[in-house]
C-alpha cells in the first residue's frame, strides 16, 4: 500500500478546470481517499454539490490487489478491480456481467493536482468520458500524505485554517462575480455611449434650419443625394411625396448635447 500514499488525502474539485460529457457540472465536490486501519483496503468518499444544491455522494471500500473482488454494495456492480501500478496512478474498474461499466483512472499530475478520468456508459448505452481536476485541501487527516512525511493529527489550528480557506474561496469567488457583472455593465454603457456619439455626428452633419431644443423629438431622414435632414415633421405628416429617400430614426437631444434614438 506504499504506492497509495500520494492519493491519501481530501481533494477539492476545480469545477472550472473539469470537463463533463455526461451530467451537469457540479458547483463543488470533495474526493477523499483514506487507508482503512489494519487492512490493505482503501476507503473512497465522493461528494458533489449540484447546481440545484442537491448533494450526490458515494462511499465504498476497495482492495488494491489487482484481482476482481465483490463489492460490499452490489449497486456498484458485480466486481471491483483495483490497480496501483506506481505512486502516481490508480485504476478502479467496476464490472457488470463481466463487462466494464465504469473505469476511473486517477493520476497525480506534475503540479500536484489529482486528475480523474471517468469512462462509462449513459442509460442509452452510448459511452462518455468525464474529466475532473482536484487540488488537496488543507490536511486534517490522521496520517501523512507521503511515505516520509510526519503524522498529521487534527488540530484546532488546522480546522480553523480549513474553515478560513473555505470562507476565503467563497468570498473571492463572490467578489470576482461582482466585478465580472460590473465589467459587463460598463461594456454595455460604453456601447450605448458610442451609439449616441455616432448618431450625434450624423445629426450635426445634417441640414438644420432651426435650433434644436433639449428634450424635443425630431426626425432624421436620408435625402436622395445621400445627405441627411433633421426635421420636426414626422414621416406620416409628409404624405407620399416627402423630400427624402428614407426615414432613419426618431431622435431626441439630451442635456449633454448628444442625441439618442427613440
Amino acid at each position: 500500500m506504499v504506492q497509495a500514499y500520494n492519493f491519501l488525502a481530501s481533494w477539492q474539485l476545480f469545477p472550472e478546470k473539469s470537463n463533463y460529457e455526461n451530467g451537469e457540472v457540479p458547483k463543488s465536490g470533495i474526493y477523499r481517499i483514506e487507508a482503512v486501519e489494519s487492512t490493505k483496503n482503501l476507503r473512497i468518499f465522493h461528494n458533489r454539490v449540484m447546481p440545484d444544491n442537491t448533494s450526490l455522494a458515494a462511499d465504498y471500500v476497495i482492495l488494491a490487489d489487482g484481482a476482481k473482488n465483490p463489492p460490499a454494495d452490489k449497486a456498484l456492480g458485480d466486481a471491483l478491480e483495483v490497480f496501483i501500478p506506481d505512486g502516481i496512478n490508480l485504476d478502479i474498474r467496476f464490472y457488470q456481467a463481466d463487462s466494464i461499466r465504469l473505469h476511473i483512472h486517477h493520476e497525480i499530475l506534475p503540479n500536484g493536482y489529482l486528475q480523474l478520468i471517468q469512462k462509462g456508459f449513459r442509460d442509452d448505452g452510448t459511452p462518455y468520458t468525464n474529466q475532473e481536476i482536484y487540488h488537496k485541501q488543507l490536511s486534517v487527516l490522521p496520517y501523512s500524505a507521503s511515505v516520509s512525511g510526519a503524522v498529521i493529527r487534527p488540530t484546532k489550528e488546522g480546522v480553523i485554517k480549513h474553515k478560513a480557506l473555505t470562507a476565503m474561496e467563497e468570498q473571492t469567488n463572490m467578489q470576482l462575480e461582482q466585478i465580472r457583472k460590473q465589467i459587463e455593465l460598463l461594456a454595455l454603457q460604453a456601447h450605448e455611449i458610442q451609439k449616441r456619439k455616432d448618431l450625434s455626428l450624423t445629426i450635426y452633419q445634417a441640414k438644420l434650419s432651426f435650433k434644436p431644443q433639449i428634450g424635443q423629438t425630431y426626425y432624421l431622414y436620408e435625402r436622395n443625394d445621400g445627405t441627411h435632414l433633421l426635421s420636426l415633421v414626422a414621416p406620416k405628416e409628409w404624405g407620399t411625396n416627402g423630400p427624402f429617400k428614407q426615414f432613419l430614426a426618431a431622435v431626441q437631444l439630451l442635456a449633454d448635447h448628444t442625441w439618442k434614438e427613440l
